[in-house]
């Protein structure tokens, strides 16, 4: 072998690493002998004198590219066992082999040189020590680089050219298939067909991919495997939102073919370890999109009004879409005071209210407002209908005369320049077919001007139909109409729901706002029309159901002027008599002005009589508890009457204190010292 002079006993000494790697799981099942042929590197490494037990091989990496940025656990390994000195040499079928990327190679050539270890290949023996190895070694490995751009790029071109004719065959999704003739068609499986339809017809009705989940609960979807052991076949599995949004976006339902919708794009984290991810193009950077291509499940108008409705139901995007729940202005409330979204908080009792979301962030302001769902509904939509007069519905109309004519203009000024392209190129194709044959060089040249000038009317019709895409369908002049004439009636009937009111009002109104203000009981609404037009409301806020229950003013004004010296009894009877109510609407009695005087701090009059105290104050003139006073009350021992607010007023003197002080000594459970010394005798 060239080179074999360089290994000394120094490199036998350790270990010899066999290196295996294929760049896929078909190669390594198709191409057998690549695979035996490196196995085989052990017999080499035999041969140039490692014994058996150091001679050791890494197969981890067979089925695994060699690109850069992919992970390989056994190139890993390698390096790791290369920067520890135990390997003496690494054996491969070719050093490209090694790794796709120079900079791979490069790095294991330097660990290589540092700790003394030899890379060999059925070329010859390198000693990455040596500057005209290590030369030889980086040429290889940038040859060996350039060689996988070299394919891929040709690979890839003609996967471009392929897919621009549309002829390229991808794996199509479920219910779409190809013919004997290479041609896609629709699934003729029946069953197919009508899960696939249904799924469109569930997301037209509903407009929420989630929703249609929920239509298909229970029920099972198809699915075209490819690859595997299932390869061809049609399997029947549950519906995920994943896979409903993966038919909405594909253009493929809508008869068009595209290529190039995906691409990767690597990204390096802070350890220097690179990623790999699929991101999703925009609909204008798919290299290839070619409409009408084949029969499709729906047009491409729906095709762009799905794609629409998605875009309106992501939220993430600060989108908010209408849902279920019966709150009216959902998702598009404001506060004025902090400018935050407003959350949607449905109570125990189902009834929603408008909260500022600042509170989660600790950041409102003292005129931040919470308001409840129903007044500020209410009022919305009775500006809403207001606004639908004979008058607002014909200045809608001559608007609307407007924006078509605004449309038809944007439209034909396109028209026009796809009009004056075509001409352009149907110009240059005359010419070119003028010339005479044998004038080559004015051949070429108009050749090479026609297609400057189809590559044009290309541009052209392209731009036609983008601008066409981008403007939104304008209702029709009879449908604005009948609308407007139905509108009140239909957002007031039973089945319409409460998603549908919110779509209604939607289409007018682009956002509410509870502005601030100095009146608690008021509530100022701002209402923005999509116009731009702004209309400002005042409404009275509902109270709250405690508060609409609370007693009148001129009876809680009455309790506190005769409170304080007027007993309980003799005050319902005076509020009675005045002809005050509760809040329930119930005559006064005893336990509604007890209520009355705690919620508002009236005093009580005086129970005790003169010489007469309370029960705790006996207790602690007594020198017990009061639980003792209450007992020598209730069994007759101590004389007490009841006061007006029910307590007990104990007469008292000092004969009465002294007494209880003895009775307090002379008893045994109150005074252990009173208790006898010896055992009661029993019989």
């Amino acid at each position: 072998m060239n080179g074999e002079h360089k290994i000394t006993s120094s490199h036998r000494e350790r270990a010899a690493i066999c290196y295996l790697r294929q760049s896929s799981m078909a190669q390594v099942r198709q191409h057998t002998e690549s695979t035996r042929s490196q196995y085989g590197l052990a017999d080499a490494a035999a041969a140039l004198g490692w014994p058996s037990t150091s001679i050791e091989v890494i197969d981890t990496d067979l089925g695994i590219s060699g690109k850069w940025g992919v992970a390989r656990e056994g190139f890993t390994e390698l390096v790791t066992r290369v920067c520890t000195g135990e390997v003496g040499a690494i054996f491969g079928i070719e050093i490209t082999r090694l790794a796709r990327s120079n900079a791979d190679v490069a790095r294991l050539a330097e660990f290589a040189r540092i700790t003394g270890t030899l890379l060999i290949d059925p070329d010859g023996v390198y000693d990455p020590a040596d500057v005209n190895d290590r030369v030889i070694l980086g040429f290889k490995g940038t040859m060996g680089e350039m060689e996988l751009h070299v394919m891929a790029q040709r690979l890839q071109a003609n996967k471009r050219a392929a897919a621009a004719r549309g002829e390229l065959r991808t794996p199509l999704p479920v219910g779409l298939v190809h013919d004997d003739a290479g041609d896609i068609v629709i699934d003729p499986d029946a069953g197919v067909q009508a899960a696939i339809r249904d799924v469109f017809a569930a997301f037209t009705a509903c407009g929420s991919a989630y929703g249609v989940v929920a239509a298909f609960a229970g029920r099972r979807f198809p699915l075209r495997a490819y690859g595997g052991a299932w390869a061809g076949q049609l399997r029947w599995g549950k519906l995920t939102h994943a896979r409903v949004l993966g038919i909405l976006k594909n253009p493929g339902y809508a008869g068009a073919y595209a290529f190039g919708r995906y691409t990767s794009r690597r990204t390096v984290d802070p350890g220097g370890t690179v990623h790999t991810s699929i991101t999703e193009r925009p609909r204008a950077g798919w290299p290839v999109l070619i409409k009408d291509h084949h029969e499709g499940y729906i047009t491409w108008a729906d095709y762009l009004a799905n794609e629409a409705r998605l875009a309106a139901n992501h939220t993430a995007a600060g989108a908010r879409p209408p849902r279920e729940g019966t709150a009216l202005c959902q998702g598009i409330i404001i506060c004025g005071s902090c400018g935050k979204p407003m959350m949607t908080n449905y109570h125990t009792d189902q009834r929603p209210s408008y909260e500022c979301s600042s509170r989660r962030d600790r950041l409102t302001t003292p005129s931040c407002r919470t308001v409840v769902a129903a007044c500020v509904d209410d009022a919305v939509a009775g500006a809403l209908l207001d606004a639908l007069t004979p008058e607002q519905v014909a200045l809608a109309l001559a608007a609307a005369d407007e924006v078509t004519g605004r449309h038809q203009r944007v439209s034909r000024a396109a028209e026009l320049a796809v009009e004056r392209a075509r001409h352009a190129a149907d110009r240059a194709e005359r010419a070119f077919c003028q010339v005479e044959p044998e004038n080559r060089l004015v051949a070429r040249s108009l050749e090479a001007r026609w297609e400057a000038r189809l590559a044009a009317l290309a541009e052209a019709e392209q731009a036609l139909q983008v601008a066409q895409d981008t403007l939104p369908p304008l209702p029709s002049r009879d449908d604005l109409e009948k609308l407007a004439a139905d509108l009140p009636a239909l957002w007031n009937a039973p089945t319409t729901s409460a998603r549908d009111r919110k779509r209604l009002l939607r289409t007018l109104i682009a956002d509410v706002t509870v502005l601030p203000g100095p009146d608690h009981g008021k509530a100022r609404i701002g209402i923005r029309w999509h116009t731009g037009a702004t209309d400002e409301l005042t409404i009275d806020r509902p109270a709250h159901s405690g508060t609409a229950r609370r007693s009148p003013e001129a009876a809680i004004e009455l309790a506190r002027r005769l409170g304080p010296t007027t007993s309980n009894d003799e005050l319902a009877t005076r509020l009675n008599a005045a002809g005050h109510r509760t809040g329930h609407g119930r005559p006064f009695d005893i336990e509604a002005v007890q209520w009355i005087r705690h919620a508002y701090k009236i005093p009580v009059p005086d129970p005790y009589r003169p010489g007469e105290i309370s029960v705790a104050e006996a207790a602690r003139r007594a020198g017990c508890s009061t639980s003792v006073i209450y007992h020598w009350i209730h069994t007759g021992q101590l004389t007490a009457r009841r006061g007006s607010a029910g307590r007990f007023c104990i007469p008292w003197n000092q004969q009465l204190q002294a007494d209880c002080q003895r009775r307090i000594e002379q008893s045994g459970h109150l005074n252990p010292a009173a208790r006898r010394t010896k055992p009661r005798q029993r019989r």
